[in-house]
């Protein structure tokens, strides 16, 4: 057993040896390296709260500028329309007025007709009344 006691000792000062020259600075680099890890990873999850906030904004101003452009596209389409209106509008009493300028130009050309077939009725019918009459006074 007195042969075992520097073995013994051997043995224990191999562990702590062991122990703050190897294991001690190991678990200092583990541990260096699960805080430089778990660093990175919640700078990674940042990265994505900021990529996700981002993204969100973009939408948003996207989707803010559509609905610019279709309210461009709306106030265009009305105001097209309007002006479409305008002109049906304006062309309907352009017609209007030329059927009423024609209408009292038949009107007139009616009431002139009737006069030139009265007075010619009446010439003719002294003409036609002249020639019976000639007729009559030729045969009497």
């Amino acid at each position: 057993m007195v042969k075992a006691i520097p073995t013994i000792l051997f043995f224990i000062f191999l562990y702590y040896y062991l122990k703050f020259m190897l294991f001690g600075p190991l678990e200092k680099v583990l541990k260096q390296r699960g805080d430089l890890t778990e660093g990175a990873r919640k700078g990674a999850e940042v990265s994505l709260k900021v990529a996700e906030r981002k993204q969100e904004e973009y939408e948003q101003k996207f989707t803010e500028a559509r609905s610019e452009v279709y309210r461009g596209q709306e106030d265009m389409r009305r105001k097209w329309l309007d002006d479409q209106a305008a002109a049906v509008a304006a062309a309907k009493a352009e017609a209007e007025k030329q059927v009423r300028a024609a209408r009292e130009q038949i009107a007139a050309d009616a009431a002139t007709a009737r006069q030139n077939l009265t007075m010619t009725s009446q010439t003719m019918a002294d003409e036609i009344a002249g020639v019976i009459l000639a007729r009559k006074a030729g045969a009497a």
